[in-house]
């Protein structure tokens, strides 16, 4: 079992993975909260039907194992791979890795080659299991990001080196470098690539394994040497250790005539002493003053887990009970299953399990592993948790061997066979083999062996008993620490995306008990949040509170809830946060805002429409104003345009026809010449032709004012103005476009073109039709006239 440390992906925050999806521990108090990863857990809500929920507490039906895992195998559907039971991360690996984060993934996968290939081996669930555990103590820097920490290791499973269960392996490394070594390496090392040749690596009986490619995980492993600064010589004397393990499995032992244990196998007993620079005599001796067996089930790592249960559900409910301090509330005991009562089975002094073991382990005479099993017997028979063959009745008799205890954890019934227990708590390195290693030549053996601890005199404590006294101090760190959780399932044991198998996953929910925090936290209530976040949410629903609150947030809640209809046995008020008891409470609200989202988008959008229609609108007209300015500007210049030629034509012909007068009547010539102009020909123009002959005629009545009221107005006028004199006609081509066709009694004509009440043409026709018009220079088309 292994403790990872990890970055992930969505943000600067630690978490601690166990690759076997046992166990996720703790990050120190300077560490970011895993909160600071969490996506708000009501974005979700309203997609709960296809997503599920985010937090496991606002399961409704929270203590099914089934709800539990529909939940897990809805959230992996649509790649979502975290869920949270209150601030517990549940994480299953998604088995791919996320593409932005491949160059990190490969400048770490160099590092972890290394250090995988030593402390990880294939078991029946998990090809690269973990096979020890340590304990990260990481510092931060006030941005949140790691700056160093120290690494303490509490378990390493030492009798994997000499024994493996049937499908099961020992370490990579061995297998690394029979697979991948080079040829001259290994005639240093006396090796040969047959892994079949070697008694430690043939136990499992399965060396090749069609998951792993030993050879080139080995190129891997080279590598990371060189990243973590191997030099060629500390890889020589690294490697010599590795090799000098599989030689000394080869090494074999017979009794003499005597009785007396020899060893057989001399050439391996040369190769150990040169691989580990030591007296091949002085190995011999210590190899055959004792016997070392090892066999059997890993009784202390299921210690190990109870006890980090224990710490979990402990810390939990403190924090759950912290809060409800802090927030002024009451708290409610809780029922819960308390795995202390397993926990005091194994480690309690006097007449724990691992006391009586060390004390079959120590006392004189003939202690066995029976006379152990029997002790337990005699000692823990009335404990609910613990049974035997002989204890127990007639149907857990048939699946329980005489050899056999079972004990129930809170992840279930586990067998354990007493075979090797002693021999395994008594599997120490005695004084005389200390002092050989003590002497050895290999820097790297000679560093592991402290020489003052040969001087003292105390026998060794047991493996048991240190395990315990290690676990021991690892609990106390964690119970110092603020922890965050991280709880790792394993979606498959083929490694595939995608494949969610659910027995897999159905054993580690169990296993990793996470049902029963889900209870714990439901005991209480469901859903807290802050009074400023909860109001800035919800506000809408309450016209009180909605579009803004003016007040304190907590008050603005407390309205906001009665607005709701929230019953008293449905929430409490805290100091800082509202907290609601019930999943279906808060999913009532989220519903109602989403109705109130709708609402209020339906009339946004029709404000919008309303908004951009009359900006489009107004856009309209007031291109339109423009264009009209602009024609209106351009026609009223034309006009000007028309008006100044017509002007100067009719100038022109004017000053060219009207005759000389004499001196005594020049004034009277030019008053009348102006009335021509301006009065008599404008005003002929704005009307139909009766009305313009009428005034025409005006000339004749103002010839007979001036008729014979003068001496000399005969011969100034000798043809006089009758009403027959003029032929007028008058033709209209259009509502603004007139032609005036004069005709006198000497046949003289005049043609006045009239447009817009202006006269644009005046001169002698020549012919004229109906669409064209001559003169004596000029062709006109009646429509261009127009």
């Amino acid at each position: 079992m292994e403790l990872k440390i990890e970055y992930i992906p969505t943000g600067e925050i630690i978490r601690l993975v166990n690759h076997d999806g046992d166990f996720t521990c703790a990050n120190c108090k300077t560490a970011p909260a895993i909160d600071g990863i969490r996506i708000t857990m009501e974005s979700a809500l309203t997609a709960r039907d296809r997503v599920g929920v985010q937090d496991f507490v606002l399961l409704e039906n929270y203590t099914s194992e089934a709800a539990f895992i529909e939940n897990l195998k809805k959230r992996f559907k649509e790649n979502l791979i975290y869920t949270y039971i209150g601030s517990v991360l549940v994480s299953v690996n998604p088995y791919k890795e996320l593409e932005i984060y491949s160059k990190q993934h490969m400048e770490r996968y160099r590092g972890v080659s290394f250090y995988e290939a030593f402390g990880n081996a294939k078991t029946l669930r998990n090809d690269n299991s973990s096979r020890f555990g340590k304990y990260m103590d990481v510092q931060f820097d006030y941005k949140g990001a790691p700056v160093g920490g120290h690494i303490l290791n509490y378990l390493l499973e030492k009798s994997r080196v000499v024994h493996q269960n049937h499908g099961e392996r020992n370490f990579h490394i061995f297998y690394q470098l029979l697979e991948g070594g080079e040829e001259d390496l290994l005639r240093r090392l006396g090796l040969d690539k047959n892994a079949q040749n070697y008694q430690y690596l043939v136990k499992g009986q399965c060396a090749r394994v069609s998951s792993i490619n030993d050879k080139s995980d080995w190129k891997n492993v080279r590598k990371a040497m060189s990243v973590i600064n191997f030099n060629d010589d500390d890889v020589e004397e690294l490697l010599s250790i590795v090799a000098s393990v599989l030689h000394l499995g080869n090494v074999q032992f017979a009794s003499d005539e005597q009785g007396n244990v020899q060893v057989t196998t001399e050439n391996q007993i040369k190769y150990l002493a040169r691989l580990l620079s030591v007296d091949s005599t002085l190995l011999r001796e210590s190899l055959i003053h004792k016997k070392i067996i090892a066999k059997g089930e890993e009784f202390c790592i299921n210690y190990c887990n109870e006890k980090l249960q224990q710490l979990f559900i402990e810390l939990t409910l403190k924090s759950e009970q912290d809060e409800y301090e802090s927030e002024g509330i009451a708290w409610e005991p809780v029922q819960y299953f308390n795995n202390k009562i397993i926990c005091d089975l194994v480690e309690e002094k006097f007449k724990g399990i691992i006391s009586i073991l060390d004390e079959e382990c120590l006392r004189p005479g003939d202690a066995t592993d029976m006379t152990f099993l029997e002790k337990l017997e005699e000692t823990v028979k009335n404990h609910p948790h613990f049974v035997t063959h002989k204890l127990g009745d007639q149907k857990t008799r048939k699946c329980l061997g005489r050899d056999e205890f079972r004990l129930l954890h809170y992840a279930g019934e586990v067998n354990y066979s007493v075979v090797g227990f002693l021999d395994k708590n008594n599997d120490l390195l005695f004084r005389n083999l200390k002092e050989v290693m003590c002497d050895s030549g290999n820097p790297i053996v000679h560093q592991c062996f402290d020489r003052s601890e040969l001087t003292d005199k105390k026998r060794p404590e047991t493996a048991a008993t240190q395990f315990k006294n290690s676990l021991a101090k690892l609990m106390e760190i964690l119970m110092s620490k603020e922890p965050s959780y991280v709880r790792c399932i394993k979606p498959n044991d083929a490694k595939q995306a995608a494949r969610f198998d659910e027995v897999l996953i159905r054993h580690q929910v169990k296993y990793l008990g996470l049902i029963e925090n889900v209870r714990v936290r439901r005991a209480g209530f469901a859903y807290r949040r802050k009074y400023e976040f909860f109001l800035q949410r919800y506000k809408s629903l309450c016209p009180e509170t909605w579009p803004n609150w003016d007040g304190r947030a907590m008050d603005g809640v407390a309205v906001l809830v009665k607005s709701l209809g929230y019953k008293p046995e449905e929430y409490k008020m805290g100091r800082t946060k509202i907290f609601i008891r019930f999943p279906k409470t808060l999913f009532a609200t989220e519903d109602a805002l989403e109705v109130r989202k709708q609402s209020i988008a339906t009339f946004l959008q029709s404000r919008w429409r309303g908004y951009h229609q009359r900006q489009k609108f107004l856009h309209m007209k007031h291109s339109a104003i423009k264009i009209q300015s602009w024609w209106r500007g351009t026609v009223d210049r034309r006009k000007a345009a028309k008006r100044k030629w017509a002007v100067s034509v009719i100038r022109s012909v004017l000053d060219k026809s009207w005759p000389v007068p004499p001196p005594s009547l020049r004034e009277a010539s030019e008053l009348l010449r102006e009335m021509c102009m301006k009065n008599m020909v404008w005003k002929y123009c704005r009307r139909i032709s009766p009305e313009w002959k009428q005034q025409l005629e005006q000339k004749v009545v103002a010839s007979e004012i001036f008729k014979d009221k003068k001496d000399n107005y005969p011969q100034s006028v000798p043809r006089l103005f009758i009403n027959t004199r003029l032929g007028i006609s008058v033709s209209s081509l259009s509502d603004n476009l007139f032609v005036i066709h004069v005709k006198c009694e000497d046949n003289k004509q005049k043609l006045f073109v009239i447009l817009e009440s202006e006269i644009v043409i005046s001169t002698t026709p020549i012919r004229t039709s109906r669409r064209l018009l001559f003169t004596n220079g000029s062709l006109y088309n009646r429509t261009c006239l127009h």
